[in-house]
């Protein structure tokens, strides 16, 4: 556990189970649950829309809620539309079969990869109906290798899969697979409501127009979810960043050791909690959590860090807004990148700079910028809709 989550998580993951085992040595629940797995944080929020709709066109139905890592089960432990929220037990026959038989269960959701066997195999013995929601797969996925018979065999324990892509469509039809619904990714559905219901941040606003500079409002740059190489190439590129400009960074590790360091490479900069409207500044670094998603509202573009680490992180929530997108290199294992680069609604790029002549383009061509921009909401337009077939595909199942 230690090499998976690091020694506190670990810790967590362990203490986290032995709690609830004497919670789950109680007996069967006589309501009607519907039971949702998510691995961690980022998989909950994709099934957090089909939760959502379930709670509000089923409201008999209880919601159990589960999790493997300690980061999504203790952000979201408290979570009100949930009416259990557990971490789930190794999957073994024994944890699995005690598992289903505590909930009288009409359905399970499993999100994206989460394939858990001996759970599976519990769940089509008992007569429960198990779907994938957001479900993406690859050629190279062991499924479809040479050793990967039994483990395919094992999707057959599955209702129906809600799947991304054509892609995963053709994969799993192509091996005789044909209860498959290519509906997209749900949280393309959270991240619209979102947007839908972002609320104004007056203190934001007045540090954009800064009316000291003396030329009316600025335009807004917004870096999210940076780590250390991303804030290094910004800061080369904030050097030339023009009066009409402002840059906002919200980090992702926003402890205060990385806080001041982002402080000494923009010696400038004020703190969201210490924003001072009096003073001028160009940089703005948001050192809270909970906000990011409604702030780019503000952006003209955006900066997606990670890139040039492990990879990417939400590139959902600007296009929403039809921000265009720029982030580094590694950005291939999702699909949304993939496919905006593809478009020209968002920019990869390897060094500083690439990535100052992009940002200069977006600042300056009007017609590079718009055509990026009507690109993210085309394709965002594209991708709603998961969540209501999703519901009709639980419907036309149970009733």
């Amino acid at each position: 556990m230690a090499a998976l989550f690091g020694n506190a998580k670990a810790e967590q993951w362990v203490k986290g189970r032995q709690k609830q085992r004497t919670a789950l040595r109680q007996a069967q629940e006589p309501d009607s649950w519907i039971w949702f797995h998510a691995a961690s944080l980022g998989e909950f929020e994709q099934g957090r829309p089909v939760i959502e709709a379930l709670k509000k066109e089923f409201p008999q139905y209880k919601i159990l809620l589960s999790f493997f890592s300690p980061s999504g089960y203790e952000v979201r432990k408290d979570y009100p539309l949930a009416d259990e929220v557990l971490y789930l037990p190794s999957d073994t026959p024994a944890h699995a079969t005690q598992w289903v038989q505590r909930h009288h269960f009409v359905a399970a959701f499993f999100i994206k990869y989460e394939f858990w066997f001996n759970y599976m195999r519990a769940l089509k013995e008992a007569g429960i109906p198990l779907f994938y929601i957001s479900l993406i797969l690859k050629p190279d996925s062991y499924f479809f290798r040479w050793y990967g018979t039994w483990f395919f065999r094992q999707l057959k324990n599955v209702t129906h899969f809600f799947v991304q892509d054509d892609t995963t469509a053709q994969l799993l039809q192509s091996n005789d697979m044909t209860n498959v619904t290519v509906c997209g990714d749900t949280r393309f559905d959270r991240v619209a409501a979102i947007a839908k219901q972002a609320k104004p941040f007056p203190e934001i606003e007045h540090f954009i127009e800064n009316k000291q500079y003396g030329i009316g409002k600025r335009q807004c740059i917004i870096a999210g979810s940076t780590w250390p190489p991303d804030e290094k190439l910004l800061v080369e590129f904030y050097k030339q960043l023009p009066d009409d400009y402002c840059l906002i960074i919200a980090p992702h590790d926003i402890s205060a050791s990385h806080v001041a360091q982002i402080q000494s490479l923009f010696p400038e900069c004020q703190l969201y909690t210490e924003l001072n409207p009096e003073i001028q500044s160009k940089v703005l670094v948001i050192n809270t959590i909970g906000i990011l998603s409604q702030l780019y509202q503000y952006a003209r573009f955006v900066y997606i860090g990670g890139g040039f680490g492990v990879n990417i992180h939400n590139i959902q929530e600007p296009v929403t807004f039809g921000c265009p997108v720029v982030f580094g290199p590694k950005y291939k294992s999702f699909k949304e990148a993939v496919d905006l680069v593809g478009l020209e609604g968002a920019f990869a790029v390897n060094n500083a700079s690439e990535m100052a002549e992009v940002f200069h383009r977006l600042m300056t061509d009007e017609v590079f910028y718009a055509k990026a921009s009507e690109t993210c909401k085309n394709y965002l337009n594209s991708q709603v809709g998961a969540t209501e077939s999703i519901l009709k595909g639980f419907k036309k199942v149970l009733f």
